[in-house]
């Protein structure tokens, strides 16, 4: 399985973010959840949010308002948007596959495959 992500590398403020990440080996919408996760400089991972193999989407409460992700089923494609970017934006951003499943009621998130992430830059 691969992924790779797509997308533009330098954003200004007030910008809207969109990355696209093309997955091979796997159909999106056989199983798992696809998922964003990025990290700033000097910080930890933070997930974004996911989309199910069924087109459901869910996001972090703290980036809800802004986030977006879609997919594109012909090409096996999934794609984030993150609207009025700041500095604070500025990130490595991954893709990756999730092969979690439910345990006593709560989802235990697997990331097994990972894109090789992408800069993405927010400067004025």
């Amino acid at each position: 399985v691969q992924l790779q992500e797509s997308g533009p590398g330098l954003l200004k403020p007030s910008q809207t973010l969109s990355l696209t990440c093309t997955v091979s080996g796997d159909s999106i919408t056989t199983s798992n959840n696809w998922s964003w996760i990025r990290q700033p400089p000097g910080k930890g991972l933070e997930w974004i949010g996911y989309i199910t193999y069924s087109g459901s989407t869910y996001y972090s409460p703290s980036l809800k308002s802004r986030t977006s992700i879609s997919r594109d089923t012909s090409n096996n494609q999934f794609s984030l948007q993150l609207s009025s970017v700041t500095p604070e934006d500025t990130a490595v951003y991954y893709c990756d596959r999730d092969s979690g499943s439910y345990f006593s009621g709560s989802y235990y998130s697997y990331y097994d495959y990972w894109g090789q992430g992408t800069q993405v830059t927010i400067s004025s």
